[in-house]
């Protein structure tokens, strides 16, 4: 799992891209911690699923470790791009009801 962030204006964009599983979360949860840390006070931070290639249950528990540590600082998050098999996990689950797809 490969992390990359940038800020925009008064966005947080965190861009992930291989696979989100319970071999590969540690990394990916370390590095977008500290970009939401080092980030804190923006007004919403966009995860890009894009380059997601397979997600299970343990990226959903990412997901949602995330939104919880950016509500702490008010911070607002979306997801962005998921492909097809992301988005129907995503759908199912009912995270787009606390992260809006953009």
């Amino acid at each position: 799992m490969k992390t990359q962030a940038s800020r925009r204006g008064d966005n947080l964009y965190i861009y992930l891209s291989g696979e989100l599983d319970e071999h590969s979360v540690a990394s990916a949860r370390a590095e977008a911690d500290r970009c939401i840390d080092e980030n804190a006070g923006l007004s919403r931070a966009v995860f890009n699923l894009a380059g997601v290639k397979f997600m299970d249950s343990t990226g959903i528990g990412y997901l949602m470790g995330r939104y919880k540590r950016l509500k702490a600082y008010g911070m607002r998050m979306y997801l962005e791009d998921p492909d097809p098999g992301a988005d129907k996990i995503l759908a199912l689950s009912g995270v787009y009801s606390l992260m809006p797809k953009l």
